[in-house]
């Protein structure tokens, strides 16, 4: 067993990319679930517009790339304004049923073949990012320590991306500790409480959903920008569940819960890969039982296993309060 090489990617796996992207990811939802009890299972739907708002302003229309940024930002409303027009008036169960369906509708919609020349189709797009990584104020060479060891190109990476992060959780510290936050905490609560005290809970709860969906677009524009493509197979359904995973895992209703949970979700993936990768490799897992391609499916399963006893035993997450997230009573 080679526990060093196990620990050294469950180490880097804390601070990559995909910890990133994620991070961004569950801060969306923080803002739309965990603080304003919004059910959106369409997180990555806000992921897809933004990344590829970047793409198609690059590529198809030549705008530089900071421009792509602010396009795709303003698909994310758009697309936030559309969800929630019909549907929050009504139930949350209307909101989780539009929100996952237009997620799914723009992945069909960007790989069918009559968008090809737009989209690229099923094979995505690529080489979008120069820009970028021309932007790179960091000097070739090797930085960091131990695990953590990084040339200039992914150093840059983590350094814009883990920027992006404090950002956006800055912005979500200052926004819950102001009067706006205290109006959407207290929707999740009681509405009706708070329409009777003359609050437009509509209108607070549009602009949730476009904060929250905005921060999620701004996590897909990163994905998209941090490996110069977009495909349309990265946006399925799963990316939101995984996201959601990360939330429930660091504690909704915290500042730095959805942080620390993507954190702790990708170093927990990657320990479980690593271990039964290094157990079917050394035959103490005989291929009888499992071979290496049903490793993967495997390391899935026992974080499932492990987020579902966190449920039962710490349903508020490793930060979250029990008395403030009351997931029954939603």
């Amino acid at each position: 067993m080679d526990w060093a090489s196990i620990f050294d990617n469950t180490l880097r796996a804390l601070l990559g990319r995909e910890a990133i992207i994620y991070a961004l990811a569950a801060i969306g939802l923080n803002i739309h679930f965990g603080y304003t009890g919004l059910l959106n299972f369409g997180q990555v739907g806000f992921m897809a517009v933004g990344g590829y708002g970047v793409a198609v302003s690059v590529l198809q229309w030549d705008l530089p790339l900071w421009v792509g940024l602010l396009v795709g930002i303003g698909a994310a409303v758009v697309l936030a304004l559309l969800l929630g027009m019909p549907t929050l008036r009504l139930r949350a169960d209307y909101l989780a049923i539009v929100t996952i369906a237009a997620s799914e509708i723009f992945r069909f919609m960007v790989s069918a073949p009559s968008w090809r020349e737009v989209t690229g189709g099923s094979d995505g797009l690529s080489g979008f990012s120069a820009e970028f990584y021309d932007a790179n104020v960091i000097p070739d060479g090797s930085y960091g320590y131990g695990p953590w060891r990084y040339g200039a190109r992914d150093l840059w990476i983590l350094v814009v991306g883990w920027g992006l992060v404090l950002l956006a959780t800055l912005l979500v510290y200052l926004l819950i500790r102001s009067p706006w936050g205290r109006v959407v905490k207290a929707i999740r609560e009681d509405e009706d409480a708070v329409r009777s005290l003359g609050k437009n809970v509509y209108s607070y709860k549009m602009q949730s959903l476009i904060l929250g969906g905005v921060i999620g677009a701004v996590g897909g524009m990163f994905w998209a920008v941090s490996q110069s493509s977009v495909v349309p197979g990265n946006f399925g359904t799963v990316p939101t569940f995984y996201a959601y995973a990360a939330l429930i895992l660091g504690g909704m209703a915290r500042v730095w819960g959805p942080v620390v949970g993507a954190m702790l979700f990708w170093a927990l993936l990657a320990f479980t890969q690593g271990t039964v990768n290094e157990l079917v490799a050394n035959e103490l897992i005989p291929n009888s039982i499992m071979d290496a391609n049903q490793a993967g499916n495997v390391r899935l399963i026992l974080v499932g296993v492990g987020l579902v006893l966190l449920l039962v035993y710490r349903p508020q997450g490793i930060f979250g309060d029990r008395r403030e997230i009351a997931l029954g009573d939603r």
